[in-house]
């Protein structure tokens, strides 16, 4: 009989061992490649050029499609107040998307740079990520600054992005 607790109790710990581990396995690791991560990072840099030289038609063969989600969402206060003066449907969203954005950036009359600092890539297959922090200057002068993301999806073995969004502060 005390052979048999023993074997119990064995039987339980290993099961008990078993259990955590599987609770504290790792998922899959993303799929991805020393090849596209270096492709994305070149998209990254012509997207920066690109802005630089104001240069719309090079933009745009760095994006999906001039449809791509591309926006900074308005803070909770700036919607309420909105909503509260001019538009109750507001929805902080904004309106003129990329198409808007590569129209400036062509028709500006001063030097405009965006700058890109503390890039992180996740690839994962056809499909990647890239956050970082970044300050938009104009005339040689900080704009605004924040977060930016985008999504980009492999297409016809070039990565496009295919979404846009940050954060926006402006400089005291």
């Amino acid at each position: 009989m005390g052979i048999r607790i023993m074997s119990i109790r064995t039987l339980l710990a290993v099961a008990a061992l078993a259990a955590s581990a599987a609770l504290h396995a790792q998922p899959p690791a993303p799929v991805s490649n020393a090849d596209d991560v270096k492709a994305i990072t070149q998209v990254t840099e012509e997207f920066q050029a690109a802005i630089i030289a104001r240069d719309a038609k090079r933009l745009s063969a760095l994006v999906l499609n001039q449809h791509i989600l591309f926006t900074s969402p308005a803070t909770e206060a700036f919607v309420k107040k909105s909503r509260e003066t001019m538009d109750v449907n507001d929805d902080g969203m904004g309106g003129g998307g990329y198409s808007a954005f590569a129209s400036s950036i062509a028709r500006s009359k001063v030097p405009v740079q965006e700058k890109f600092y503390n890039v992180k890539i996740t690839q994962d297959g056809h499909m990647a990520w890239v956050v970082f922090d970044y300050e938009f200057l104009a005339d040689n002068k900080v704009t605004n600054f924040g977060i930016e993301s985008w999504n980009m999806v492999k297409r016809d073995g070039k990565w496009k992005i295919f979404s846009v969004v940050w954060s926006t502060r402006f400089p005291d």
